[in-house]
């Protein structure tokens, strides 16, 4: 059976934030972490939960914001400021966390309506199928990121089952 290329992507944007496949997605890593858990950091050299999902909706509002033809984000300085957390508390996080997934899904629908030129660009850079495959390889490594800060927090389950 030969899936269209948009197909083969949206299966794979949607293990990446909330279907269970080889790891857990996004949204399992996400859920139950409360502020307090969403700030703290590992150590000196690495980022906090709540870094890591402004740093992955800065990304995927950039990808949304070309593939709508609006106006792009600012440029910021460099790849670290996209990690950056200016507010606190448990509301805050819970609005961080709603944008990132809000993102996704307007990106989904996007996904959804690619064509089979979707790796077909005429513009520079790179092919809009191209770009979405690197954000859900994105996810997947800052997921397995979130888990890993989770299991040293002791916040992440020591048994887990799915389905």
């Amino acid at each position: 059976m030969q899936n269209k290329i948009s197909e083969v992507l949206l299966e794979n944007w949607d293990y990446a934030m909330d279907t269970e496949d080889w790891a857990p997605p996004l949204s399992d890593a996400l859920e139950g972490v409360n502020a307090e858990q969403a700030v703290w950091k590992p150590g000196e050299a690495g980022n906090s939960i709540w870094e890591t999902v402004n740093h992955l909706t800065y990304y995927k509002e950039r990808l949304l914001r070309k593939l709508k033809g609006l106006e792009q984000l600012p440029d910021l300085e460099n790849n670290d400021a996209t990690f950056t957390v200016t507010e606190s508390g448990e509301e805050a996080w819970v609005q961080a966390v709603t944008k990132l997934k809000s993102v996704h899904a307007s990106l989904r629908e996007i996904i959804e309506a690619l064509e089979e030129g979707a790796y077909d660009w005429g513009g520079s850079g790179h092919a809009p199928g191209e770009e979405v495959m690197s954000l859900i390889l994105h996810d997947f490594y800052h997921t397995g990121q979130i888990v890993l800060i989770r299991k040293l927090q002791g916040s992440w389950p020591s048994n887990r089952s799915f389905n």
